[in-house]
């Protein structure tokens, strides 16, 4: 019951923050309802140069996507034709269906709509600091995903590590492993101890980290370490659960290989646990072997190895 109460006090809220509760969006005569009507019928409109005629859809399709009555929705569509914003007409491949379109007077109105939109939106995000910023789109992000939607797939980027990456590594693998392996702070402190010597040794050029991003949101690490003179360690593999699927683990050892290569290692050794079996598929298509083993609390403690 308290989680049906927070979600129905961060639906009040929002609905404040984005002006829900107003008698017009954006300072206009359009309810919310009335705006995203006009909001769907300008994004079919742009079909036109794809080659759907003047951009009309059927009302049905309307109704679907928006998830409306079919009265409601009508009213809604008759406001608006009254306004000389959008004209309804019989589909000419099936009378039984009716199409809208968006008249050049609705094209305008929306794009006045969507303007302003913009603006306030802009004047939300720049009153936030950037991290903020960062913070807030990551988590409406993540709010689309988990009730259903599927966004469209995102390219990702490789970068080095950045001044404050390190502790979002040490976060991200305390707070997952336990999550998922129940692992607890003996793990988070062996990443902090890592993380650290990799920091006292940037000067090092022997090493390496990458940090993969979506959109702007870290989703993945790993970093290549020095063993000894001639061999190499891969440390520290993690790829988020929103982001895994992508390839992202596979090019981030990928990485880790090729840095080792060029820096002059003769071979490529990791530690790792046979629980992880994602991360053991990924280093046994990489080429790693496993060399070695030792017992310990519920999983094994692997040893893998491969020539460079």
């Amino acid at each position: 019951m308290d989680m049906v109460a927070e979600v129905r006090a961060f639906n009040r809220f929002y609905t404040a923050v984005i002006g829900m509760l107003r008698s017009g969006m954006h300072n206009s005569p359009y309810s919310l309802t009335e705006a995203r009507v006009l909001f769907e019928l300008n994004r079919h409109d742009a079909d036109r140069d794809a080659g759907r005629e003047d951009g009309e859809v059927e009302v049905g399709e309307i109704k679907r996507e928006l998830g409306l009555d079919g009265g409601y929705l009508s009213r809604v569509l008759t406001r608006l034709e009254g306004d000389g914003l959008v004209r309804r007409e019989r589909s000419v491949a099936d009378a039984r269906r009716q199409v809208a379109a968006l008249t050049p007077q609705g094209r305008e109105t929306f794009a006045q709509l969507d303007e302003r939109s913009d603006a306030e939106v802009r004047t939300l995000l720049d009153g936030l600091a950037e991290e903020d910023r960062a913070r807030l789109v990551g988590a409406m992000a993540a709010i689309r995903e988990i009730l259903g939607e599927r966004p469209l797939p995102l390219p990702y980027v490789l970068r080095p590590p950045r001044p404050g990456d390190l502790g979002w590594v040490v976060h991200r693998h305390g707070a997952l492993y336990a999550r998922e392996y129940g692992w607890g702070p003996d793990f988070e402190a062996l990443v902090a101890r890592i993380s650290a010597d990799y920091l006292d040794h940037l000067t090092d050029p022997g090493q390496a980290g990458w940090i993969a991003e979506v959109d702007g949101r870290r989703v993945g690490c790993v970093f290549c370490v020095r063993k000894s003179d001639t061999t190499a360690q891969l440390r520290l593999l993690l790829v988020e659960p929103s982001a895994r699927g992508m390839g992202i683990g596979a090019r981030l050892v990928q990485e880790c290989l090729a840095f080792a290569r060029d820096a002059g290692y003769r071979d490529i050794m990791l530690w790792t646990r046979d629980n992880l079996t994602a991360a053991r598929r990924i280093y046994d298509g990489a080429g790693f072997k496993l060399t070695g083993a030792e017992p310990g609390a519920g999983f094994n403690e692997e040893y893998w190895e491969r020539p460079l």
